[in-house]
């Protein structure tokens, strides 16, 4: 499988767990663009969480 990778409105390239924020409000936790606070489609982000760092 390919690396994940989100492009965000502000520019930032997210490539793992360290580029993100967690909120958890309810059932489920949303995870948001540690640079500005957009959030990352649901499915991005799980993929985006489980990779390292080489």
């Amino acid at each position: 499988m390919s690396p994940a990778t989100h492009r965000c409105t502000c520019g930032a390239t997210l490539e793992y767990k360290q580029d993100m924020t967690k909120e958890v409000d309810g059932l489920y936790p949303t995870w948001k663009c540690r640079d500005c606070g957009t959030p990352v489609p649901g499915t991005v982000a799980e993929r985006i969480r489980h990779q390292h760092p080489s």
